[in-house]
């Protein structure tokens, strides 16, 4: 199989290494294997496994790393059934992590190549095309991943730490409730404010559930799984702040950032530093499976060209999608990738920070009519 050119799926092979003592790894080798011998019912089954048991507690901290892998193969297994629509969600899952990725013809079915190329030309035509206003559908990997995600059910973690107010909620806290937060030494004072935090946020207090904080959460656990930068949490990344406060966008754009774009960096770049593969190197786990791994980051196809190494990633959303009372039938929100930059930095323009203040502001105005009727 040629090298797939996604840092995300290989950092799937450099977590599962780290971690050889779970099943987890075994597994996916299992469901490579079944699909490389044409089982895909089987490899579809093995893949159903893994993926409940990415989900217990203890794996949790591999979910992101997992995802693309399992989503590429349970399109791949769809697709050489000829259950194409289906295969297309998972490929379109998967193209969201990797939008460069390629297969060799030699290692996979054509259809299941077809139906790849299929789906990265529906994803082009969606990002070239934006969507009318009487059409606002949410087009895009993003939002179709969104729409399939489940979110676990493990139960909410505590929330009485000192360090609640820097976590993901931060998106939502006004400048006084951080402040009066922060002031807290008590563990029950905290508790309750936190307990009165969300109820002033709840649009619905006469039921049970708190209907914008499971919204809240779910977009949290799937920034988790899909924004991670290197050792920041998705959640906390600027596409995490996005994604949580305005959910998907209506459609995705993603280019290189060529010549005259502010990008001086040498072509021919290295997708891993030497502190990546030392790393890898001094890990636990099975020798051979590091060796493999080390071999993926240091030999052929591991050289980045420029433009695959500065990009710039916009996400449009239309009017219909963003908060009421704002002035834009658009607002593109630009994020950049370049070498001693950052990684998906958010550009942040005069009608992004509008959009995102304002959707801080509806979040408790539109509930306040709410509760001033009851």
């Amino acid at each position: 199989m040629r090298h797939l050119a996604c840092r995300s799926f290989l950092l799937f092979l450099v977590s599962a290494s780290l971690f050889a003592a779970a099943p987890l790894p075994q597994l996916f080798h299992k469901a490579k294997e079944q699909f490389r011998l044409g089982g895909y019912t089987d490899a579809l089954e093995t893949l159903s496994t893994i993926e409940t048991e990415v989900e217990k507690p203890e794996n949790q901290s591999h979910r992101a790393s997992l995802r693309p892998g399992l989503a590429f193969y349970r399109g791949a297994c769809l697709a050489a059934l000829g259950r194409d629509s289906e295969a297309r969600e998972e490929f379109r899952v998967f193209l969201a992590f990797s939008p460069g990725a390629s297969l060799d013809p030699g290692m996979f079915p054509k259809r299941v190549i077809a139906v790849l190329e299929e789906t990265r030309r529906d994803l082009k035509r969606a990002s070239d095309q934006p969507a009318q206003p009487s059409q606002p559908a949410q087009d895009g990997s993003v939002a179709a991943a969104y729409r399939a995600y489940v979110k676990s059910s493990d139960g909410r973690q505590p929330e009485l730490g000192e360090d609640w107010a820097d976590g993901p909620v931060r998106h939502l806290l006004t400048s006084e409730e951080r402040r009066t937060f922060t002031q807290m030494y008590n563990p029950v004072s905290r508790s309750e404010f936190v307990t009165a935090f969300w109820k002033a946020r709840d649009p619905r207090p006469e039921t049970l559930e708190n209907e914008f904080r499971d919204e809240f959460e779910k977009r949290v656990a799937f920034a988790d799984s899909h924004f991670t930068d290197d050792e920041v949490r998705g959640s906390l990344t600027d596409r995490g702040m996005v994604f949580v406060l305005l959910g998907p966008p209506t459609y995705i754009g993603r280019r290189p950032i060529g010549a005259g774009e502010d990008s001086s960096e040498p072509a021919g770049m290295a997708r891993y530093s030497r502190n990546d593969v030392v790393a890898v190197e001094k890990s636990g786990g099975n020798t051979s499976a590091k060796n493999v791994v080390i071999d993926s980051m240091t030999g052929p196809g591991t050289r980045m060209l420029e433009g695959a190494a500065n990009w710039r990633e916009i996400w449009h959303y239309r009017k219909e999608l963003l908060p009421k009372g704002l002035p834009y039938g658009q607002v593109d929100f630009d994020f950049i990738t370049r070498q001693g930059y950052g990684k998906n930095v958010l550009q942040r323009e005069p009608p992004v920070l509008n959009s995102l203040d304002a959707a801080r502001q509806a979040i408790l105005v539109d509930r306040s009519p709410r509760r001033a009727a009851r």
